[in-house]
């Protein structure tokens, strides 16, 4: 793998990764950062992903990747 990255959009704000990631990197990486909260739903460009598919769902730049944590009602 090169040392190229890109430039994808977290919840809004410029994060840089190492080209060829896919979402259950970037997810680890954020972790590992403390961006996200612990039960999470992810989005990409406004689409839905199902964690079975994080691994296989590759990020471009320019991607929006939306983190949201579950909000309880009443």
């Amino acid at each position: 793998m090169s040392n190229r990255t890109i430039e994808v959009f977290l919840n809004g704000e410029s994060c840089l990764l190492p080209a060829g990631s896919d979402l259950a990197d970037a997810i680890e990486h954020w972790l590992s950062e403390q961006q996200i909260p612990e039960k999470f739903a992810a989005a990409i460009n406004g689409e839905f992903v199902p964690r079975s598919a994080y691994a296989d769902t590759l990020l471009g730049s320019g991607d929006l990747i939306d983190i949201v944590a579950p909000v309880g009602g009443g």
